[in-house]
This record gives structure tokens, C-alpha cells and sequence, in this order.
């Protein structure tokens, strides 16, 4: 909050702000276009914006007055009913009745928000806008699957409504370097309950061994190394895993890279460009990431290392909320917020750096690291199984800080994303890390 801003004015301002940005996303994107299933990987968007609707719908209205019935509402707009390959098949709302929707939701939720009580006595789901601020998350989050979507597009590009300019980079990384935790004792997760998820709770302590972490993220210069070094054919840089998966998917290169007059070009969400040495890979999955670490003589950092890399302060003794601080994003601080549309070169926000000596551990590419996706020790589920629980196990993999496509509202230095190690459509990058 700022000046004398209330919560509650305060969570319907940037409940306003989100739904503005959901329709400039795809404001210029046809309802052809939007009912569409682009790739099996994705479902409508169509289907997002409904689904939106019905989850606002469904925390914001029946759960805060019936009590907590369904983590996801039941019926077309229930994820799990519904799974991505199947959505196009379903028979979706027009886009006026689904922006009707939209609209009604919100304005019964901001009656209601008016009524309820936020204060120290309100209950969990309530206090200090938790519920709020979830839902608020919830619609970030989708900003970015649908982006996902909108680079998939079949047909014309998408005409990303670009607003935010990439700066001159402002400071010089060299390539490879690495800085080092000494090893000891940290702290990771946070004991937060008014924004975070529950699967970034408890705070609580941890021992690492020396480890040493690369100050930037791997941009495609280096990846180029690895691919020119014959990268994609050398069996004994990949994992059994990821040699199957590199088989059945018979690629050489990130995804969105084409041949080029020897050389390679990029495609970004509405345009063909060369492929710029100094800004971090992009749509790369774990298996990749995994083989160029190893190509590299490095790994993957566990995410521990990564967010003791990211937040830890030795001097204080704390854990930062960014890299940078406690400070909220701007566009100073980090290329996050969506309307870049690509990321940036390394370097180009000089306060991007956290107290270990890591640059850019917050935007541009969500970075993979080599944990699975389980919980911390002492958690509790809150307020529902379906956002963490029901996805605990070996399956997917731990993605740390957030992308270009991430609103600020929806990434801190404790927060955990995660998806199959195979996925490459998400904004995917990574940076490497070494025994010390």
C-alpha cells in the first residue's frame, strides 16, 4: 500500500489493474483466434478467461459465504475435468458472454469486498486480503499461460501490444563466472501469509555444502557452444531420461530457433530476429539444461542453492523478498510485467543482483534447477489441495524466478514454480551451478 491507501482499496486497484492487463493481452487477438486450440499443449483462451472468471467466482463469492467447498469450481472451467488436450472440444461460451461474466463476477466480488473484514481477527482466508491477493495471483498466472498460447498461435502472429522498451545493458558479466556460498547454514521458504502459496511455506533452515552458482544465466551465445560442439548427438552429455525424450522429440536447438543463412534466428512472441548473443536462452527444457550443464562440467543448482543464491543476505542474516530487496518490482529493478514480450540482454538492470553476487535472479527466463516438486518440511496445506498438493512427486521440476511474462504481483525469491521436465513452450532458461 502507498500514502494513505487503504487494503481494501489498495486490493481493488490492482484487482482493476490485472483485469486490464488480461484484456490488453488479447484485446487484439480474434474470437476465432481465441476459441481455437493452437497446440494440444494448451487449451483456448477462450477457456482461460472463463476460467478466471469462475475461480474469482468461486473464492471471492461462494467460498467466503458457504464456507470452503471446492478448491476449483466444478464443470467446463475445472482444470481437471477438463485437461488441456481436451478443452478445444468443448463447447465455450462467445467472448461477449464470457466478458459479461467476467464483469458481473467482479463487480458482485468488489460488493462483497466492501462488506468483509480483513483485519487481525478476520479468519485465514480473509486476513490481511490473503483470498485477494490469491485470486489476484491466480489472474496473473494466466496472463502467462495464454501468452504461452499466443506464441503457439497458428496463422498470423500475434501483435504483442509491446510497451516497455529493453534498455542498453548497463553493466558487462563475463561469460561462466561463478561466485560461491561457503557452505553453512541459511534460511529458505517464508513464514508469509498474506501473498505467498502454501508450498513456499515454512521458512526454515538449511545446511548446504560450499556450492558455486554462475553470476548470470546462460544466455545463447553459450548455448550456441554447446550446440556447435555437437551438444544434441553426444549420448553421454544426457541423462537416460532425457536421451529418450531428445529421440522421440528429434530436435537440435531451442525451441522458436530456425536455420538462417548459417546461423541461427529467434522467434519471439511477434517477430523473426538473429539470435543476440547476450540474452539469456529462452524455451529450453530440464533436459537441455541438465545436458549443457554437464557439457559445461557444471548442474543444475538444487533449489536451495538457488534461493540462498537469490535472497540469502549473510550480512543480516535474513532473507530478502528479491534479490534486490524488499522493495517491489518496478521497471528498474527486473524485465518482468509482461510487456517487453522477450527477454533481455544480460545486464541490463544493474539492480538486478542479489547480496551473493547473482544477476537476474528475478525475470526475463524462469530458471530450471534439479528438485522435484514436494514440500517443505512442517507443511500445511492452505487453503486448497489443488494449487500445490495434488502435484507433489517425482514428476515435475522446480523452476525459480520468474520470466518476462510474470507480473510482478506473482514472483518473489521464495516463490516455486514447476512442470515436466520436458516442457519447453513455458519461458525456460537456466543458470548452472558446481560443488565448491
Amino acid at each position: 500500500m502507498t500514502g494513505t491507501m487503504s487494503l481494501k482499496e489498495d486490493l481493488a486497484r490492482r484487482l482493476t489493474d490485472a483485469r486490464a492487463r488480461t484484456l490488453l493481452l488479447v484485446g487484439n487477438v480474434s474470437e476465432d483466434d481465441l476459441r481455437r486450440q493452437h497446440d494440444p499443449l494448451m487449451g483456448p483462451i477462450l477457456w482461460d478467461l472463463g476460467h478466471i472468471a469462475h475461480f474469482e467466482e468461486l473464492w471471492l463469492l461462494d467460498n467466503l459465504r458457504d464456507g470452503i467447498r471446492f478448491g476449483e469450481m466444478p464443470g467446463m472451467f475445472n482444470p481437471f475435468e477438463n485437461p488441456r488436450a481436451a478443452r478445444g472440444k468443448l463447447e465455450l461460451p462467445t467472448l461477449k458472454a464470457m466478458l459479461d461474466v467476467l464483469a458481473g463476477v467482479r463487480a458482485r466480488a468488489f460488493a462483497a469486498l466492501e462488506l468483509a473484514d480483513l483485519d487481525n481477527g478476520a479468519t485465514p482466508l480473509l486476513r490481511e486480503g490473503y483470498v485477494y491477493r490469491m485470486v489476484l495471483q491466480h489472474e496473473y498466472q494466466h496472463g502467462e499461460t495464454m501468452l504461452q498460447t499466443l506464441q503457439l498461435k497458428q496463422g498470423e502472429p500475434y501483435a504483442a501490444p509491446r510497451a516497455t522498451p529493453v534498455p542498453t545493458p548497463a553493466m558487462e558479466l563475463t561469460p561462466g563466472t561463478m561466485v560461491c556460498f561457503p557452505g553453512g547454514e541459511a534460511a529458505i521458504g517464508t513464514g508469509d501469509r498474506s501473498a505467498a502459496y502454501d508450498n513456499e511455506r515454512p521458512r526454515h533452515r538449511v545446511v548446504l555444502e560450499p556450492f558455486a552458482i554462475d553470476v548470470a544465466p546462460v544466455t545463447r551465445a553459450d548455448y550456441l557452444g554447446f550446440m556447435d560442439d555437437g551438444g544434441y548427438t553426444r549420448r553421454e552429455l544426457w541423462t537416460d531420461a532425457g536421451w529418450a525424450w531428445l529421440q522421440e522429440a528429434n530436435v537440435d536447438a531451442p525451441k522458436y530457433w530456425q536455420r538462417a543463412n548459417g546461423g541461427w534466428r529467434v522467434r519471439t512472441m511477434d517477430r523473426l530476429h538473429e539470435a543476440e548473443a547476450h540474452v539469456p536462452v529462452c524455451h529450453v527444457c530440464c533436459h537441455e539444461a541438465e545436458a549443457y550443464a554437464r557439457w559445461a562440467g557444471k548442474r543444475l543448482p538444487t533449489e536451495a542453492e538457488w534461493e540462498v543464491a537469490a535472497s540469502w543476505d549473510p550480512a543480516t542474516g535474513r532473507n530478502r523478498i528479491y534479490p534486490w530487496g524488499d522493495e517491489e518490482p518496478s521497471p528498474l529493478h527486473a524485465n518482468l510485467d509482461q510487456l517487453a514480450f522477450e527477454p533481455a540482454p544480460v545486464g541490463s538492470y544493474p539492480r538486478n543482483v542479489s547480496a551473493l553476487g547473482c544477476y537476474g535472479m528475478i525475470g526475463d527466463v524462469w530458471e530450471w534447477t534439479s528438485t522435484t516438486f514436494g514440500p517443505y518440511p512442517g507443511y500445511e496445506m492452505f487453503p486448497y489441495a489443488e494449487y500445490s498438493e495434488v502435484f507433489f512427486g517425482p514428476d515435475y521440476r522446480v523452476l525459480r524466478g520468474g520470466s518476462w511474462a510474470t507480473r510482478g504481483g506473482a514472483v518473489r525469491a521464495s516463490f516455486r514454480n514447476w512442470d515436466y521436465p520436458i516442457r519447453r513452450q513455458i519461458f525456460s532458461g537456466f543458470r548452472c551451478a558446481r560443488d565448491a
